[in-house]
């Protein structure tokens, strides 16, 4: 969206959609068409960019629509980088590569919720309050999709 006016990010951004949600590579080449004859004289540069990473944007097409929305979805990453950061911000220095790890280690299992707390220690397993929407969804069509790569 760094190519496109303030006025008009809504509507490139609706335009946007049915390229990644199209079924096809075909009805995405026919959406990627219909911005371009909206916005190719206006925001040239959100065109080229699609266009150069054409190659790398159709593999993300033979997915099912469940693994797509998890792939596109990065709040759960943000979230997680952005609360490592914040443990990482407090310490100035560390005396080695183990205690940073030790220290990134230990502020992902609080994140996660596997420490234990006032209730006594989570069981294993489970997760507290790090979901991602529509994962197990998405993990059955990875069972589908690649059985030789996840343990049952």
């Amino acid at each position: 969206m760094k190519y496109v006016s303030y006025t008009d990010r809504k509507k490139v951004a609706a335009m946007l959609k049915p390229i990644y949600t199209a079924a096809t590579e075909s009805e995405a080449l026919t959406a990627l068409d219909e911005l371009r004859s909206e916005f190719g004289k206006s925001a040239p540069g959100v065109i080229s960019a699609w266009e150069r990473a054409w190659e790398q944007f159709i593999p993300f097409l033979a997915f099912d629509r469940e693994i797509r929305r998890v792939i596109y979805t990065t709040n759960a990453i943000e979230s997680m980088n952005f609360q490592l950061r914040k443990v990482l911000k407090n310490r100035g220095h560390f005396p080695g590569d183990d205690a940073a790890i030790k220290l990134l280690y230990l502020g992902i299992r609080r994140i996660e919720g596997r420490h234990i707390d006032g209730d006594g220690p989570i069981p294993p397993g489970r997760v507290r309050g790090t979901g991602t929407l529509g994962w197990n969804r998405a993990m059955n069509h990875f069972m589908l999709a690649f059985p030789d790569r996840l343990p049952l």
